[in-house]
């Protein structure tokens, strides 16, 4: 009897960045991190997700702490295990496009401070947006023997996203010169069958590890990745189980329970994740109790499937609906963001096209007559700032938008007009304020916030109170 070839699946734990990003928005602080650290650095992760997404803003906004410092105290303390982040192309963690002086700047000082391997990823899957990110690891590597850049395709819906689509992708991103892709299904899109058919087609494209994100809010997360797995995939991203289902991730412990004893055997110690669950499941029942992880969040909603729309992007629309007493709208406007999608290219729905797509469509239901006002981000979206879309848009749309524009077909920091170094200019404008060379990117990044930040972190260290304000003019704690 021939034996069976062993490939254990990599396990990317998400609890310190993406688990919490998505149940408790992005609130977990690094006080509450720092003690368990030396028990997930023995499990044996391909990499534990601690920083990136939304944790750089809120760290700095809400939580009052420094992010670069928290990824220092990370670093210190996983001695064995890789750490990963989430970077969002040209954008960095911000939601404009920057100069390539600022994401090089940026790729470097990450490396620099703890991170391994930078996913990077643009919300309408232009590779160009990601190109100069994935150059600036590599250039740090051949420098240092350190980086890994994985290039992140946000998965979605839709006629032109066919397996030929993911495919050719796969092999464009070999050829960029990127270290591995990342298939990111941000709203549980990825059923289990499909999957099977996603992963054999891409890897027979490219020899890079392709790594698989999903998100539980469908239902189907884990069988998705089990078809993954069985088709080839090399690393699966789950989190331990007090931050995991609803619209988190697979809970790590199902996971390596359903591989045990096959060809896909993580390895791990089950005890050794349940003393780690253990740790989290009283920080669990705080975050509900105090009203900082919703319920509603933890179950399964199916209209994802029908209407594509991610979880996060489903609670912000009901906040703003509330906010308009429009909650009865809330069908109208599920069925609306479809038809928004297709007028504008049918982009992926993930940060920032999905706030884009999702506003734009409340705007077309309450106002009573479709683009008869539209956001500022939706104009630049069909202008073409933030990239090119996969199919073309809705020439109807555009001329009523923006009547008589010419639509720009370059790179998204060309056609805003970042293309002259601007690092110099943003230290001169903060020089008050730098104490660190990072100090200098958080501001390029969140000016506003970083400032609060800074003379926060001053008054802290003179014994000065100060009240702060954020940008909705709610009074920070002293």
């Amino acid at each position: 009897m021939a034996e069976i070839t062993k490939k254990p699946v990599g396990i990317m734990e998400t609890v310190l960045r993406d688990a919490h990003q998505s149940l408790i928005a992005t609130r977990m602080p690094t006080e509450i991190m720092l003690p368990i650290v030396e028990k997930m650095d023995k499990v044996g992760y391909h990499a534990v997700e601690c920083w990136g997404g939304a944790t750089f803003d809120a760290s700095l906004r809400f939580l009052k702490e420094d992010p670069w410092e928290r990824l220092r105290k990370l670093r210190d303390g996983f001695k064995n295990t890789k750490l990963q982040m989430l970077f969002r192309g040209q954008n960095i963690l911000g939601y404009r496009p920057y100069a390539d002086d600022v994401v090089d700047a940026f790729v470097e000082k990450s490396i620099a401070n703890g991170i391994d391997i930078i996913r990077i990823f643009d919300c309408l899957n232009d590779l160009r947006n990601l190109q100069e990110a994935v150059n600036a690891t590599n250039e740090i590597k051949k420098r240092e023997g350190r980086g890994h850049a994985q290039i992140a395709l946000s998965y979605t819906l839709g006629d032109a996203y066919t397996l030929e689509y993911w495919a050719d992708m796969a092999k464009k991103i070999e050829e960029m010169g990127a270290d591995s892709i990342c298939i990111k299904d941000m709203a549980g899109l990825l059923l289990p069958y499909r999957a099977a058919e996603l992963i054999k087609a891409m890897k027979e494209q490219t020899s890079l590890p392709i790594q698989l994100h999903t998100h539980y809010t469908s239902g189907v997360a884990s069988m998705t990745y089990l078809k993954a797995v069985e088709a080839g995939v090399d690393v699966i991203d789950c989190a331990i189980s007090p931050f995991a289902l609803g619209t988190s991730q697979p809970a790590t412990e199902v996971m390596v329970e359903t591989f045990k004893g096959t060809p896909y055997d993580t390895g791990y110690d089950q005890n050794l994740l349940a003393e780690i669950a253990d740790y989290f499941a009283p920080y669990r029942d705080e975050c509900i109790k105090s009203g900082l992880m919703n319920t509603k969040v933890l179950g399964v909603n199916i209209k994802t499937l029908l209407y594509q729309v991610p979880g996060g992007m489903l609670s912000n629309m009901v906040s703003q609906l509330k906010e308009q007493k429009a909650e009865n709208r809330y069908r109208d406007v599920l069925e609306e963001i479809p038809r928004v999608r297709k007028d504008c290219g049918e982009p992926p729905l993930v940060t920032p096209s999905s706030q884009i797509v999702g506003t734009q469509a409340i705007f077309n239901v309450l106002l009573g007559e479709r683009y008869k006002m539209a956001t500022g981000e939706f104009k630049d979206l069909l202008r073409g700032n933030y990239g090119q879309t996969v199919k073309p848009m809705n020439q109807e749309v555009i001329d009523k938008v923006i009547p008589g524009e010419k639509r720009s077909t370059a790179r998204s920091a060309e056609a805003t007009g970042h293309t002259e170094p601007e690092l110099a200019t943003i230290e001169a404008e903060m020089k008050e304020w730098k104490k660190q060379d990072e100090d200098v990117l958080s501001y390029a990044l969140f000016p506003q916030v970083a400032t609060d930040f800074f003379k926060y972190r001053q008054a802290q260290e003179t014994g000065v109170d100060v009240k702060l304000a954020d940008k909705d003019n709610k009074a920070y704690p002293v």
